[in-house]
């Protein structure tokens, strides 16, 4: 990731009295993204989230115990992929005034041969991955094509998907947080 990355706390009542951490991921003095806020819910692994004014769930399947209420977090990470793809080619598009028309993007997870992956050299054996499939709309040409499949490889959630992302975890207490 380019840029220092630095976590703000806030502390936030909620409507039950609890209070809410929420984390501001800023970068060059402006923010990355809004305030994801996640809780658990009264039923078993259900998460409840909050993204700026968005409220959704997640869960795990059934079969995991779950009551799929949402999608499981491997979904979210597959969605948020596939959104950030799209919107990527379509910005880039509109950019030169290119013609598409719409974009479909179709993502799962699979095994893939570590020698697969662009950071390796040697087999090593199978890693998880993610395999990302693209059509697009429009009266497009082959090179117009082959250009919005690379600028899609190149989306912000590609980018940190395929780069280390140190991610530190610490035990928020409210009482600590500076008023």
């Amino acid at each position: 990731m380019h840029g220092h990355l630095e976590l703000k706390l806030q502390a936030d009542e909620c409507a039950k009295g609890h209070s809410v951490m929420k984390k501001v991921a800023i970068r060059k003095g402006r923010n990355m993204s809004r305030n994801v806020s996640v809780n658990s819910g009264s039923l078993r692994f259900v998460q409840n989230i909050s993204v700026g004014p968005h409220l959704f769930q997640a869960d795990e399947p059934s079969e995991n115990g779950g009551k799929d209420a949402g999608p499981e977090p491997h979904d979210l990470v597959l969605a948020a992929l596939g959104a950030c793809a799209g919107i990527t080619v379509q910005m880039y598009a509109d950019r030169k005034q290119w013609p598409l028309e719409g974009v479909h993007v179709v993502l799962s997870y699979a095994k893939v041969p570590e020698a697969d992956r662009a950071d390796s050299d040697t087999k090593m054996g199978m890693v998880d991955g993610i395999e990302m499939g693209i059509s697009f709309d429009g009266d497009l040409s082959e090179d117009q094509q082959r250009r919005m499949l690379e600028i899609a490889g190149k989306c912000p959630i590609h980018r940190l998907l395929t780069s280390p992302v140190p991610i530190q975890t610490k035990l928020l207490v409210p009482s600590s947080l500076p008023m």
